[in-house]
């Protein structure tokens, strides 16, 4: 089901995710179907599950290009459950950003963030997977 994503300033956005026990427990499940379902609808490259409204440490990421962003390489769809960010470079780097709870705002600002990441998460069906990873995707992470 599409969500609406909520915007800056909505308590959910500052409250602390719970992590996921069970991945294939029904609430988890229809989560992850919110989150692709608003992803795609919305335009975005990653959303997380606070965005729409939802306390758990979920989200989905798929960089590819949209009416907002056009990049060079597109990545895989991808389900990140419980993620922890294992690695930061020491290098950093300055780009535009947006984000979908600030949309309505149609704001896009600089941000530094580290050019390199490494997360260790949980995918939809319980396995852990790490990804390296620089550029839009590690900024989205």
């Amino acid at each position: 089901m599409i969500r609406q994503t909520i915007q800056a300033g909505h308590p959910n956005l500052k409250r602390k995710n719970k992590s996921v026990s069970d991945v294939t427990s029904p609430v988890i499940k229809k989560l992850i179907k919110d989150l692709t379902d608003t992803l795609y609808k919305a335009e975005l490259i990653g959303i997380a599950a606070p965005q729409i409204a939802e306390n758990y440490q979920v989200f989905v990421t798929h960089a590819r290009n949209t009416k907002a962003r056009k990049l060079g390489k597109e990545d895989v769809f991808r389900v990140f459950i419980n993620p922890k960010i294992t690695v930061f470079s020491k290098e950093s780097v300055t780009i535009y950003e947006g984000c979908g709870s600030v949309v309505n705002g149609d704001l896009f600002g600089p941000v530094r963030r580290p050019r390199e990441i490494t997360v260790t998460a949980l995918d939809e069906k319980g396995q852990t997977f790490s990804v390296r990873c620089d550029g839009i995707l590690a900024r989205v992470i």
